[in-house]
């Protein structure tokens, strides 16, 4: 459903939210005309923005590309508050930032493992085979409560973002909130023994 914020005194705005309202619903219903009016409406917008904060093109045009599947694959659930437009730059905002933090944080671990490297400490006897640690963590997580582990899942694994998910599974923001922290809080309490297993092999595969 699409929600239009719109000043009566506004004759040409009503008529241009009205026209996205339009196509927008012809797209929720599956034309895929309608989705490719948004598509070459809106790419180089979304380009420019996204591009301001990275300078890579090539990763500019992968994150806006991911956006445009997204919107496709979940039409039918969107919400629109304002226009089409605004949602999509947000998303692209949002999209952009979150592949910086993960950028930086993936950064700080390269730099540690260097540094870790460089004192030429020989990995202890006690770390567990990759294979039986990764069968360590996937019981743990098997082990979640089904609500728990769909949004871990879903956000850990898939890198979803707590909106995404709430819309993925139709419940608040703040839900999943709530059970993504009731799951690391057991993942924490179950794994606690294997702690510097999983960092040692955390920091192999980062920088595989």
């Amino acid at each position: 459903m699409i929600f239009l914020k719109l000043a009566k005194s506004d004759r040409s705005t009503v008529m241009i939210k009205d026209e996205e309202l339009f196509v927008f619903n012809r797209m929720v219903e599956g034309d895929k005309e309608a989705f490719r009016f948004f598509f070459e409406k809106y790419y180089s917008d979304l380009c420019n923005l996204v591009n301001l904060y990275l300078h890579d093109q090539v990763m500019t045009e992968e994150i806006v590309q991911d956006i445009f599947i997204y919107l496709w694959e979940k039409k039918e659930n969107i919400r629109i508050e304002s226009s089409l437009k605004s949602y999509l730059l947000r998303a692209s905002k949002n999209r952009t930032l979150n592949y910086i933090r993960n950028e930086k944080t993936k950064l700080n671990i390269y730099n540690q493992f260097n540094e870790f490297s460089k004192e030429t400490i020989e990995m202890p006897d006690s770390v567990m085979d990759s294979v039986r640690l990764r069968e360590v963590i996937n019981a743990a997580i098997d082990s979640l409560p089904n609500r728990c582990r769909e949004i871990y899942i879903l956000g850990k694994e898939k890198s979803m973002s707590y909106k995404e998910i709430s819309v993925e599974l139709g419940i608040s923001v703040k839900t999943v909130e709530v059970q993504m922290g009731k799951a690391l809080k057991k993942l924490r309490e179950q794994l606690r023994p294997y702690y510097n297993d999983i960092f040692i092999l955390f920091l192999i595969w980062m920088t595989n």
